[in-house]
């Protein structure tokens, strides 16, 4: 009972035909001082009615009625009066029909020439009691019912003896494929992977392996917990599929290493291509004073060729570090693959078919054309390698919608519009190990002395830096797609300027200064530009840069600065010098470029830049165009 129903007598409903037996029970119940209240019919419909009208909470129900017999009578009852205890009282002292009326539902049997009031009233109590616990017993297993088949992730409960499934929720039948008949027709060995599977065929708690009725292998987090199940000893297993949550941690740490990898490469990059202009300047400007017949002209010509495969090396990291200038201007990709299309049929040979699926309708994007160039041929020298005996390339093109979908199984995808670049092979192909690091600088599956392993480096670096995406499909044996996704620009292509004649001369007269943080590289440019007939101010630093000009008294016609210099960066210098002197033109040079005058790697329009390494005529001749530009 409850606390308000504690408080006021018991409410006994007793339907009995017999006056007699009505008023023993009567005479034994008030002999309980008052707790009961007890009201009487003689017929069930008026017991029916009564309890569908009046606070009830216990019938004694005699089951030999006028109107209903024997556990008819009883079943009738129990319909109308379900939260109600039921206590049948009967003349017939027999056992079986007693413990027929308990599994029908009533709460106790009393046989009527055995009833004392002490025992009835005791009776009546236990019932009430009874019949609370049991209804609080049905609306928590009603809870859990409800709580386990409607939660989102897959549960069960197995037999630890047999390891047979004993009931399974909704989300386990979605996720597993498995109808419920045959869930309980299965034990758990059969979704679990042989080597996951411990001494007493269990699978440990944690991190498991599970395998769907298609075939398809899922990583789960296993809970479980032991309980009694239906009188057995079982288990109930919580099953959280966190396949993608292992994707995406995969991801990250490759993002993350990929990152490092990069900071480490640019840096060393920028430093290196200081060291590679001076070697190209001091190799040109000792091939100048050296006779026309010397020997040692060869000797510097191998420097050179050697510096200019280290260029090449340093290019391809600054691409994979997205440290890289790159020049986006509004494009059409079916331009730039066909630019490249006749160099492309010389590089792949005879023995590989290109073929190209070009869409007409194809929307344009914002890149660096030489850049995407260079993607498309280092995506081609990898299918060609794929194909040592010969094979098919095919290079397509598409307008792509990537929907909320697939960006949310392409995570760092971003949904919306893009032109799509797919090269495809009918290579080799590769297994999921290799494709887990195919991006990875230096990485590589060819024999040594074939690639440096910054060919896929290189084209993850420009892709990434342009603001795109790329992913790989491949199996072994089934060759490979690479599919390049760019974001998509509903603006007309650029027209490419020209630049302006040089009038045949590559020297000047006008006034340079010179910001270069590198003793190395300085006094080299300084030399380069004043053989060229300038007059060179030339500062170690910003702060100096701006001491020298405002105690110049004539114009200062260009500054030459290298981008990042300890202090202030070279853009900075620029705008500060830009007050005074607005006619000042600017030519920035570095062998990566920092924040201050790249956002996301992309050089702002209008920036006049040179990128290390430079040969003295690189530098003769893009100084001359600055000046010379309109």
């Amino acid at each position: 009972m409850t606390p308000a129903a504690a408080t006021r007598p018991i409410k006994v409903l007793l339907v009995e035909d017999n006056p007699g037996d009505a008023r023993l029970i009567f005479d034994l119940l008030r002999e309980a001082s008052g707790e009961f209240d007890v009201q009487r019919v003689d017929r069930l419909e008026s017991a029916l009615d009564q309890v569908g009208r009046a606070v009830v909470d216990a019938v004694l129900l005699d089951l030999a009625l006028p109107d209903s017999r024997g556990l008819e009578t009883l079943a009738r009852a129990r319909q109308s009066a379900l939260d109600k205890p039921i206590i049948v009282i009967s003349g017939l002292d027999d056992e079986d029909i007693a413990l027929e009326a308990v599994r029908a539902g009533a709460q106790d049997y009393v046989f009527k020439g055995r009833i004392e009031g002490r025992g009835l009233a005791r009776v009546i109590r236990h019932a009430i009691e009874r019949k609370r616990l049991e209804d609080a017993l049905r609306r928590s297993e009603e809870r859990y019912r409800l709580l386990f088949d409607s939660g989102p992730h897959p549960m069960w409960v197995h037999d630890t003896d047999t390891l047979r499934f004993l009931t399974v929720n909704d989300a386990a039948v979605r996720q597993y494929g498995y109808t419920r008949e045959e869930f309980l027709t299965m034990t758990i060995e059969q979704i679990l992977l042989p080597e996951d599977v411990d001494s007493r065929g269990l699978e440990p708690v944690g991190i498991s392996r599970h395998r769907k009725k298609d075939g398809t292998l899922i990583d789960v987090e296993v809970t479980r917990y032991t309980l009694q199940f239906e009188g057995r000893r079982a288990a109930m297993v919580l099953a959280q599929d966190v396949t993608e949550r292992h994707l995406l941690e995969l991801q990250l740490r490759q993002a993350q290493k990929m990152e490092a990898v990069g900071r480490l490469a640019g840096g060393i990059a920028h430093d290196f291509n200081n060291l590679l202009t001076a070697i190209f300047g001091y190799s040109d400007l000792l091939a100048e004073e050296l006779p026309t017949a010397s020997p040692a002209h060869e000797d510097i010509k191998e420097i050179r060729n050697a510096a200019t495969r280290a260029a090449a090396l340093t290019r391809q990291l600054l691409a994979f570090s997205r440290q890289q200038v790159l020049q986006p201007v509004v494009l059409n990709m079916n331009d730039v693959i066909q630019n490249v299309e006749t160099l492309l049929r010389r590089l792949l040979g005879d023995d590989i078919e290109l073929e190209t699926h070009l869409a007409p309708d194809l929307g344009n994007t914002k890149a660096d054309a030489g850049q995407l160039e260079q993607v498309i041929m280092n995506l081609a020298v990898n299918a060609r390698d794929a194909m040592p005996t010969g094979g098919k390339l095919t290079i397509e093109t598409a307008n792509l919608p990537l929907s909320g979908d697939y960006a949310a199984a392409h995570r760092p995808v971003l949904p919306g519009d893009y032109v799509m670049l797919a090269v495809s092979d009918s290579g080799v192909g590769m297994d999921e190990t290799v494709k887990t690091r195919l991006f990875e600088p230096f990485f590589t599956t060819k024999e040594a002395a074939r690639g440096t392993g910054l060919g896929l480096a290189t084209v993850y670096g420009i892709v990434k830096q342009s603001g795109g995406y790329i992913w790989v499909y491949s199996e072994p044996g089934h060759g490979a797609t690479f599919k390049v996704y760019l974001p998509r620009v509903n603006v007309p292509i650029d027209q490419v300027k020209k630049a302006a004649p040089t009038g045949g001369t590559l020297g000047g007269t006008e006034t340079i200064l010179l910001a270069e943080d590198d003793e190395l590289l300085r006094p080299l440019a300084r030399e380069l530009l004043v053989r060229l007939g300038y007059r060179v101010l030339d500062a170690a630093n910003a702060a100096a840069a701006l001491e020298l000009a405002r105690a110049h008294p004539g114009d200062i016609h260009l500054l030459v600065s290298d981008v990042v210099m300890r202090g202030q960066s070279g853009l900075q210098l620029a705008r500060q010098l830009a007050a005074r002197r607005p006619q000042m033109k600017v030519l920035y040079m570095s062998g990566y470029t920092d924040e201050a005058i790249v956002r996301h790697g992309l050089l702002d329009p209008g920036k006049n830049f040179l990128q290390k390494p430079f040969t003295p005529a690189v530098l003769a001749q893009k100084v001359r165009d600055v000046l010379d530009a309109t």
